[in-house]
């Protein structure tokens, strides 16, 4: 449902943009516009649903989880296919309620003669679903757009979760993390980025879906589906080399994040091992707070991730 949610409002705005840029008409949308449109849906994503999945909305997070922290190996499997499914039926919805609208789009490029040239393109319609390479982007400056620009996020999402970053408190985590990815998009939209596998893959196979295998992207499709996820876990163990410091204590508002969590009825007795009170808590303390905070069973204590 999370993926479900910041697609659903990110992909409204590019649908608009495709619209507009294919039809002369103004006013409708922007680069700018988009970003936004990413960053509330994303915001959305974490407040309503990560309470309950623990924010896992990108594969690529999912995995470093996986390596980094020991997530279940099977609970990220079935992360990742609801992930993918999120982002196709968000995809299909869009498409659905603008369908009208994308029919007189296509019809324009076929009465000017530019369907075949456009409609597989980032200006095209069907660029609004699918990430496609412009002609005159090389594959290697396509893969290190998508590297880059995943690699800052993936800093500044561990940034976020680190739970001694005094600059980040929970409430603010999902916030950092939208407008991550935003900023992302107002730079560097142009030259063409995904971002997310999840948002990628749900989007080629719903393109995939509605216009055959002329929707496929050939090979620029792996880089857009697939570079994020490493690009992330090198971010991960980036920021644990370079910026994680194992002698800072954790402050309140973690602790109390961390508290309300570990305190959850189904955890049992378990729930013991973090004291309920904030107050003077001792280096040992707080070192076994963070210790559950990373190694929770289900990882129900995860902060929220996308």
């Amino acid at each position: 449902m999370g993926v479900f949610f910041y697609v659903f409002y990110g992909l409204g705005s590019q649908v608009a943009w495709a619209f507009q840029n294919n039809t002369g008409q103004a006013g409708l949308a922007s680069i700018f516009q988009i970003g936004f449109g990413y960053c509330f849906g994303i915001i959305f994503a974490l407040v309503v649903c990560a309470g309950t999945s623990g924010g896992h909305f990108n594969p690529g997070v999912t995995l470093t989880m996986v390596v980094l922290k020991g997530f279940p190996k099977g609970k990220a499997l079935r992360y990742i296919v609801a992930q993918i499914l999120g982002g196709y039926i968000a995809c299909l919805v869009v498409y659905a309620q603008w369908k009208d609208f994308l029919d007189l789009a296509e019809g324009v490029l076929l009465e000017k003669g530019l369907y075949d040239a456009t409609m597989f393109t980032p200006n095209g319609v069907a660029g609004a679903f699918a990430n496609y390479k412009l002609a005159q982007q090389s594959m290697g400056r396509a893969f290190m757009n998508e590297f880059f620009n995943c690699f800052m996020i993936g800093l500044i999402i561990w940034s976020a979760l680190d739970p001694t970053n005094v600059f980040v408190p929970p409430a603010l985590a999902p916030i950092l993390m939208a407008f991550s990815y935003a900023a992302a998009i107002w730079g560097y939209s142009v030259p063409s980025i995904s971002l997310n596998t999840a948002r990628d893959l749900g989007g080629r196979l719903a393109a995939l879906t509605i216009w055959g295998m002329k929707a496929s992207g050939g090979g620029f499709s792996a880089i857009s589906a697939l570079v994020n996820i490493p690009a992330t876990l090198i971010a991960a163990v980036f920021y644990e080399i370079f910026f994680t410091d194992s002698d800072r204590v954790i402050d309140a508002a973690h602790l109390d994040y961390i508290r309300v969590h570990a305190n959850h009825a189904r955890l049992g007795q378990e729930s013991q091992q973090v004291q309920n009170t904030s107050n003077g808590s001792t280096g040992s303390v707080e070192k076994g707070a963070s210790l559950m905070y990373e190694h929770a069973p289900n990882d129900v204590v995860g902060k929220s991730r996308v």
